[in-house]
């Protein structure tokens, strides 16, 4: 009877272990928590499905001359910095201080060699972390392409995102998210790329529209979106895809993902429900295309504070950021640059009012210092990544246009970047100069 006693307990106490599983393997080293990582790999798709999101929004909102030559700067920018992340890119963002901390390295991360086996302290293989972060560096020099749609040559631009991710965004990436990256030891907050990739995309663009001019006939011609439908349903796909960029960002499946997915989705209802408002109020009536940019507003404000404020926060970080984009587009109009897809518009005004902005709705407990200190450190960041971005893109960009060229011929540009570049057709169309 006492023996079977305890053979009962040791089959239940066996069973916990089963079921539970152990934090650590008998050597040390982490165990995979199957949970987080599931939601790691999830996170991963969700971001990468964003892409081919933000290349329909894009797609859909230049003439349909240029529709495939617009879409192929994001899908490009799948393999160009896709295959420079594995090689170097990652090695960069997350190894340790070199050259006085401008970017890192690891040898271990050159071409993923050195982390085959390697899991995690949060219990995920670091291949996903790896391939996650690789994403965002995919998409941030695919934004900056709507500053300069319809007008470039895609060698010039190929080769542009390359050094831009190799000089820009690895730098930027290593100083704020590294661990020993200057503004990452400073306190700076940025949850899932306010300056890392909006900032930075958007000090990009407009450097990029004022050196490469506007577009032929800006802006006496009309030039009218092709598809607005399919804008839309790109703004859909990204709305869906922040899940990931921003609750993945807490890598880890738990509280704080729960917390950066909910602010997400108010931030971004937030910020359609101002722009409508404010469409309704201005003009009488709510177009489609200020409803996404509504959307994209509330998302890229919300970015950098997803992890660090409440509901309430977010509801004030997206309608804000409605009004403040609304009013740099149409200074924009009366400027007369050619910002084309209003890049510096939106994802720059907007995370800039986010980076800024968190720091007066911060959740309690967040940080340890004064609010006054908080916010010179979120400026900072933004001073760094506006401005090391702004001078970094003009030096790559002069020395494209010089070499090999960016913008292009006049004849080119009138007949269309599918024709000219690719020799093929969005649509079964005969006018091409529509």
């Amino acid at each position: 009877m006492l023996k079977s006693k305890w053979v009962a307990i040791l089959a239940i106490f066996t069973a916990m272990l089963c079921c539970t599983g152990s934090v650590f393997a008998a050597d040390g080293s982490p165990e995979v928590d199957t949970g987080t990582t599931a939601w790691m790999l999830t996170s991963t798709a969700l971001v990468l499905l964003m892409i081919p999101g933000l290349a329909m929004f894009y797609g859909g909102l230049v003439r349909t001359k240029n529709v495939l030559g617009t879409m192929m700067h994001s899908f490009a920018a799948m393999a160009i910095i896709g295959v420079l992340w594995m090689v170097c890119g990652y090695a960069m963002c997350f190894g340790s201080n070199v050259f006085g901390g401008w970017f890192g390295w690891n040898s271990d991360y050159f071409m993923l060699k050195g982390i085959d086996d390697v899991i995690m302290d949060g219990g995920i293989p670091e291949y996903v972390f790896a391939m996650f972060q690789g994403k965002f560096a995919i998409i941030t020099p695919a934004l900056i392409a709507g500053a300069f749609a319809e007008r470039v040559s895609f060698r010039g631009y190929c080769v542009f995102i390359a050094l831009w991710s190799l000089i820009v965004y690895n730098p930027l990436c290593h100083w704020v998210w590294a661990s020993d990256g200057f503004l990452f030891e400073k306190g700076a907050i940025d949850f899932a790329g306010g300056t890392v990739i909006h900032i930075s995309a958007g000090a990009a663009a407009l450097v990029a529209a004022f050196y490469l001019g506007p577009r032929r006939g800006y802006p006496k011609t009309a030039m009218h979106p092709n598809n607005l439908v399919m804008t839309l349903m790109g703004a859909g796909l990204l709305w869906v895809g922040w899940f990931g960029f921003n609750a993945g960002s807490s890598v880890s499946s738990g509280l704080v993902t729960a917390q950066a997915l909910a602010v997400t989705q108010v931030a971004a209802a937030a910020g359609a429900l101002s722009w409508m408002i404010l469409e309704g109020i201005l003009h009488k009536k709510v177009s489609t295309l200020g409803f996404v940019s509504g959307v994209l507003a509330g998302l890229v404000a919300i970015t950098p504070a997803a992890g660090a404020v409440q509901p309430w926060g977010a509801l004030v970080l997206g309608l804000v950021a409605s009004p403040l984009c609304y009013f740099a587009i149409e200074m924009k109009n009366k400027l007369g640059y050619d910002d084309t897809l209003d890049v510096f518009g939106i994802h720059g005004i907007a995370a800039l009012w986010g980076a800024i902005g968190l720091t007066f709705v911060l959740r309690p407990g967040t940080i340890d210092a004064s609010m006054m200190h908080q916010l010179w450190v979120q400026a900072e960041g933004c001073l760094v990544s506006l401005g090391y971005s702004a001078i970094m893109t003009f030096i790559l960009i002069v020395i494209v246009d010089k070499t090999i060229g960016f913008r292009l011929k006049e004849s080119e540009e009138k007949a269309g970047m599918d024709h000219s570049l690719h020799s093929e057709r969005g649509y079964g169309m005969l006018n091409l100069n529509s």
